[in-house]
């Protein structure tokens, strides 16, 4: 408790903040309940706990994560779609890769993309678990979970969506004082199948800014923002 004091430094205090989070019985209850908002919130922590744990204890963990994602798979309403050009279809369980570009391939300023990561985080632990993200000059990847709002069922992917591109637009234009469409209007989603590692499409994401030879390690891109879980 003392290193946690007015004394303490603000990486001492993000480490207890960390630990505090998740410092809750969720871990060995998820038992069914009658209560449906209380059954969402387990849930959802549950998914939040033991992705920590995995992170924690390294690989030796993957059983307990795998246990919690069967739990929160348990709870798993159908698929269900929604339509624009594309179809969309949504897992309340499995972690989506979601890709979004901006209008006509034009380059965010530097500037800019510190908003749009800013908007990207906005829903982090609200509507959706974000396990990485990197907002890239021309485009955006994200590596997400739903979660669930109190009805149990996982938050749209199509209303997430709506919400962070246009929002983010708003910023950018504000910033830039232009006006018009800052993003094109589809995303591609992908739900990750169970045959699919949700550490490679992490990765993945670390590796863009690499890849595109813009740095050559992922903890020097400025706008890629990862867990503590991997």
């Amino acid at each position: 408790m003392g290193m946690c004091g007015a004394g303490a430094s603000p990486a001492q205090r993000r480490r207890s903040d960390e630990r505090s989070a998740f410092e809750i019985p969720v871990l060995t209850s998820l038992e069914p309940t009658t209560h449906r908002d209380v059954q969402t919130s387990l849930t959802n922590r549950a998914l939040l706990a033991s992705t920590w744990l995995y992170g924690v204890r390294g690989r030796g963990a993957r059983a307990t994560l795998e246990l919690f994602v069967s739990k929160y798979r348990s709870l798993e309403r159908p698929k269900y779609e929604y339509r624009r050009r594309l179809p969309h279809y949504q897992s309340a369980a499995a972690p989506l890769l979601v890709t979004f570009g901006t209008f006509g391939r034009w380059i965010l300023p530097e500037a800019a993309r510190d908003l749009v990561l800013r908007h990207c985080l906005h829903d982090h632990g609200k509507r959706i678990q974000l396990s990485a993200g990197v907002v890239m000059p021309n485009h955006v990847h994200l590596l997400l979970w739903a979660l669930r709002d109190g009805d149990g069922w996982p938050f749209p992917l199509v209303d997430i969506m709506h919400s962070l591109k246009s929002s983010s637009a708003h910023s950018v234009n504000r910033l830039l004082r232009l006006e018009g469409p800052v993003w094109e209007e589809e995303s591609f989603d992908h739900v990750l199948r169970s045959d699919e590692s949700w550490e490679e499409k992490r990765e993945y994401i670390r590796q863009n800014p690499v890849r595109a030879g813009l740095v050559k390690r992922p903890d020097d891109y400025l706008w890629l923002w990862a867990d503590a879980f991997g």
